[in-house]
């Protein structure tokens, strides 16, 4: 398989986020985070990795912004530190963080690279958390303070904007099950957490404008689910899970209402006023997408997972294992058809109140050092799907690949591994795999117009 054209301008892009890379843990006066505190907790990170450290890019970016242009990257998405910028979450701007993202916007400029930040990637200043966090109302109006601050100092130079990272996850993971930052187990009673960070989003991007930035966009994870047998109890446990997952987040930004009048009257405050919020225009839809997952009635025997997390018994829905795919090192099956079959339903729920689409993550746990064959397989398939996806219509403007470099994989430490670049954890010293030299090439055949190289297959220099 080759990898096919893509239309003109489309933006080729690699990722990172500030609590997964920066370390510099107590530099420029940054402030702890949720996730500061979550990590300190014996037995949190699994493998024991010391996540005050990242992968040092804090000192390192400008390094990193070498890698990039070596890549030919067109823009880079990052995420910025809310506790690096605002350590109370709230008050006075915190000018030492600031400027390391002013310096950090300058490098990439200064080499033709696209900024593209994440205004939120999880990290919670730690007051805030304190406080209640997402199930809090108040932590909306100081995250679109935080973005409004930030837009004053960089919107001269940052085209392009995320206002909240996978607020699916934060929800699922940090507040009904617990195994992230904040560690709450209040599984359905976790959905005021979802509307506050909605709501958050919706009040961002009005800050964001109001200070001169455009160009926005929000990053949902969108996965297709599968229904995962042929009973009414199968069928109602998948539809549930794919409103909890997908459109309980998408179908408030794009529509201004919740999937059913069950969910809105779930939501705390004036929903119907918050949803107007919410739901103002954006300039683009981005879609994070890693497989399928397959639903089917609860099994009260079994235990289920959430992106590889367990679940508790007693849930409305029970999932199951996809089996006949390959699998990356997390245990997610591999299946590029799923991404082409996501933004279809994307394009057929929200027709023209769908934005043009980036993907704003796509990529694999695989943890061969150099010679990662198997994420330039994985990458390869996602890009076809992706190109078929456009032929049928959906209007995709550009890919970023998660991730530049390995980074700490939240609570799995260092053990997995997504980068294009491999980090030596004791050294941090950056070494380039087979995937960075392949991506390099797709991009500049798509540049060239020359034939695009099969695995294995690099062009010179």
């Amino acid at each position: 398989m080759t990898v096919p054209t893509f239309p003109p301008g489309f933006l080729w892009g690699a990722s990172a986020s500030a609590f997964q890379t920066e370390g510099a843990f107590d530099a420029d006066g940054k402030g702890l985070s949720g996730w500061d505190a979550f990590a300190a907790q014996p037995g949190r990170i699994k493998d024991g990795t010391d996540t005050t450290r990242g992968t040092g890019f804090h000192e390192r970016y400008r390094e990193d912004v070498a890698l990039l242009a070596g890549l030919g990257a067109d823009a880079f998405r990052f995420s910025i530190s809310w506790p690096r910028v605002v350590p109370g979450g709230s008050g006075s701007l915190n000018p030492a963080g600031l400027d390391f993202y002013d310096r950090l916007v300058d490098e990439l400029c200064a080499h033709g690279i696209t900024p593209a930040p994440t205004l939120y990637h999880w990290d919670t200043p730690l007051p805030l958390d304190e406080a209640g966090g997402w199930l809090n109302r108040d932590t909306a109006y100081r995250f679109a303070e935080y973005a409004g601050m930030v837009a004053e100092r960089l919107a001269d130079r940052v085209p392009m904007w995320i206002t909240i990272n996978e607020p699916a996850e934060v929800t699922m993971l940090g507040y009904a099950l617990g195994e992230h930052a904040p560690g709450r187990t209040l599984l359905f009673d976790a959905l005021p957490a979802a509307h506050h960070q909605l709501l958050a989003h919706g009040l961002a991007v009005r800050a964001l404008r109001a200070a001169g930035a455009g160009n926005i966009g929000i990053a949902l994870s969108h996965s297709p689910v599968w229904t995962a047998g042929d009973t009414d109890e199968d069928r109602a446990g998948a539809e549930l899970y794919d409103t909890l997952t997908n459109w309980l987040f998408a179908d408030p930004v794009l529509t201004g209402r919740y999937p059913d009048e069950g969910f809105a009257a779930l939501m705390p405050g004036p929903v119907e006023d918050d949803l107007k919020i919410i739901s103002v225009p954006l300039d683009w839809y981005g879609v994070n997408y890693y497989n399928p997952t397959l639903v089917g009635a609860p099994r009260p025997e079994a235990l289920d997972s959430f992106s590889g997390y367990s679940m508790p018994s007693g849930l409305p829905f029970g999932i199951r294992e996809i089996e006949g795919y390959d699998t990356t090192d997390f245990g997610w099956p591999v299946v590029p058809q799923g991404l082409a079959e996501t933004l279809g339903q994307l394009r057929d729920r929200f027709g023209d109140r769908l934005p043009p689409v980036y993907i704003t993550e796509n990529g694999c746990a695989v943890d061969e050092p150099v010679a990662d064959g198997r994420r330039i397989a994985f990458l390869e398939g996602h890009l076809e799907a992706l190109r078929t996806a456009i032929d049928a219509g959906v209007d995709v403007r550009g890919y970023f690949t998660w991730s530049l470099t390995d980074n700490v994989e939240w609570t799995e430490g260092a053990s997995k591994r997504f980068g294009l670049v491999h980090i030596d954890y004791e050294t941090l010293r950056r070494t380039p795999k087979e995937s960075y030299a392949w991506y390099r090439d797709v991009i500049r055949a798509q540049r060239t117009g020359g034939p695009s190289l099969t695995p294995g297959e690099h062009a010179p220099g």
